[in-house]
């Protein structure tokens, strides 16, 4: 190895062999990538959110971009855990990062459902629960807006999953710390942040919203600088690790996280544009640990002089 820096992290007792990974619902299988990148540098990818039941999503249009940004409401469109088992799995399972699957669900049982299934599978290290989605029992109130409710589903998630439970949080509540407390106690391993923001766009010809849902998830650059506060906010308040997630398209951005406590980044909208980044990053985060001086990327994780 010589003086090559270590890029490893222990994310919730996962081992990543770097700290760089693709977020939810940008990087399908990882076959749609393999001639843009050598998909097995990856740290880890993250699986499309997968429901209980097949979805269509929402009618389009569905994404619209935003200067620095993009506006996406695609309604978490996919096969359903059973087709995802059959047929994505074992495609996932031939590559070498580790696999986080996120799964989302309607009612706290569905989530339970959906742990007990991954965990009966081969090839998953970890689950990421997405607890932005409208609670059907609960009046439509988001899992993740409400402490409470956050934290219940996390528990009841967790008494059943054998695999480590990494929670992502919505930036679209008044305190985002006290979320990531509440689902920390009741159990969650890590905490992954940010969600997209609500946004909306409209076009001034036709009067009419840019995309069928009325209002969609921002993400890219636009909000990376707010999802770095956040992770600084949570990173103080946690013992468990956070993972980083908000418009990082470069080395630079992803230190910002790393920096402000961040253990793992996630790329995203980047992947839309450049599906090259995540590999680009890895080897930048290399080149600027050797520049440094460091050995390890642990050696900047929470380092920011605040």
């Amino acid at each position: 190895m010589g003086n090559k820096p270590d890029l490893r992290v222990n994310l919730a007792g996962v081992a990543l062999h770097n700290p760089v990974m693709v977020a939810s619902g940008t990087f399908g299988t990882g076959e749609e990538y393999a001639p843009f990148m050598d998909v097995n540098r990856l740290g880890a990818i993250i699986t499309k959110t997968v429901t209980l039941e097949k979805r269509k999503g929402n009618p389009p249009p569905r994404i619209w971009e935003t200067p620095s940004g993009l506006l996406n409401s695609i309604g978490l469109q996919n096969k359903g855990i059973d087709r995802f088992l059959k047929e994505d799995l074992p495609l996932f399972r031939r590559l070498h990062p580790a696999i986080i699957a996120n799964i989302a669900g309607f009612e706290i049982d569905e989530y339970v459902t959906l742990a007990r299934k991954l965990n009966a599978a081969l090839g998953i290290s970890a689950l990421e629960l997405n607890i932005s989605c409208p609670n059907v029992k609960e009046g439509g109130v988001i899992f993740g807006s409400n402490p409470k409710i956050a934290a219940e589903v996390v528990k009841e998630t967790k008494k059943v999953s054998r695999i480590p439970l990494i929670v992502k949080l919505s930036p679209n509540v008044n305190d985002i710390v006290t979320i990531a407390q509440a689902v920390e106690e009741a159990g969650a391993d890590a905490i992954s942040l940010v969600n997209t923001f609500i946004g909306m766009a409209i076009d001034p010809v036709t009067f009419k919203p840019r995309i069928s849902n009325i209002v969609g998830g921002l993400s890219g650059p636009a909000i990376r600088p707010i999802a770095v506060r956040m992770v600084w906010e949570v990173a103080q308040k946690v013992k468990v690790p956070v993972v980083g997630i908000g418009g990082i398209t470069s080395v630079s951005d992803a230190l910002e996280f790393f920096l402000a406590g961040a253990t793992a980044i996630a790329v995203g909208t980047a992947n839309l544009v450049n599906p090259g980044t995540p590999a680009e990053i890895i080897d930048d985060l290399e080149k600027f640990l050797v520049k440094k001086g460091l050995n390890s990327i642990n050696d900047v994780i929470g380092g920011v002089e605040a």
